[in-house]
């Protein structure tokens, strides 16, 4: 396992922590494939019932290492990591619970798209700045942000690039909790090992029926990774990707 990801097993709860706390835990492909490479296992684990994502103190993600997408801006290739990840998150097949604390920008915001409980701390703001970077919204964003946030607070978030705080999006639906910070993993846990208390076979049926047909939502990734992958090419995104790095 990669050592900017940990896996650890919690009873029936596999646990995947972003661990990369000196870059804000910024996603390289090799965490991408990790997370990929724990959901599949996890899944094909009988003895585990529910799956926990994790990151540091003050920080969940950053969002994707820029170094990452500069590569590819100045004509490197890559991708099929993301790629890989977005699908196993989308098809997870175990209850998804997350918690976040502090900072969570662009991946670091969409994960939870795809989490059943996401539990946030009071000081977390949920940000995705794709647009600024000359990119376009990720993972099946554009598909299930609207609805659950509804159109205008959607479009605010994905193209606008406005913050949502903790408290907002959990009156908006996107989360599930606010708790504070000495409490956030013991919540988060708790919640987990409710689920995995559950009839396992009656959840998996009562997820499928909440979540609804996983078809739309791999469509919707696939078509924005091609928009994606063009825009990472782009003369835009390589002007937002050098201004950034320069300014750092």
């Amino acid at each position: 396992m990669n050592d900017h990801v940990t896996t650890e097993r919690r009873g029936a709860l596999q646990v995947i922590r972003l661990n990369r706390p000196e870059k804000k835990n910024a996603i390289t492909r090799a965490m991408y494939a990790a997370m990929a490479a724990a959901l599949k296992a996890g899944d094909a684990d009988d003895e585990v019932r529910c799956h926990v994502i994790l990151g540091r103190e003050g920080v969940f993600s950053a969002g994707n290492d820029l170094a990452d997408f500069l590569a590819v801006a100045t004509g490197g290739e890559g991708g099929q990591e993301v790629y890989d990840f977005l699908l196993a998150l989308a098809n997870a097949e175990k209850p998804l619970v997350s918690g976040v604390d502090g900072i969570a920008v662009g991946i670091g915001t969409t994960i939870h798209l795809h989490c059943d409980l996401t539990l946030a701390t009071p000081g977390t703001v949920f940000s995705t700045p794709f647009v600024d970077l000359g990119l376009v919204p990720e993972a099946g964003s554009s598909l299930i942000a609207p609805m659950i946030l509804g159109h205008q607070r959607a479009f605010a978030l994905l193209a606008l690039g406005q913050g949502l705080p903790a408290a907002e999006a959990k009156t908006a639906g996107l989360i599930h909790a606010v708790v504070e910070p000495d409490a956030l993993e013991g919540a988060v846990f708790a919640a987990a090992e409710a689920l995995a208390a559950k009839p396992p076979e009656a959840l998996r049926i009562a997820r499928d029926l909440i979540r609804g047909p996983r078809e739309a939502v791999v469509a919707r990734i696939q078509e924005e990774a091609t928009h994606f992958r063009a825009r990472l090419k782009s003369d835009e995104a390589r002007q937002a990707f050098m201004a950034f790095m320069s300014r750092k």
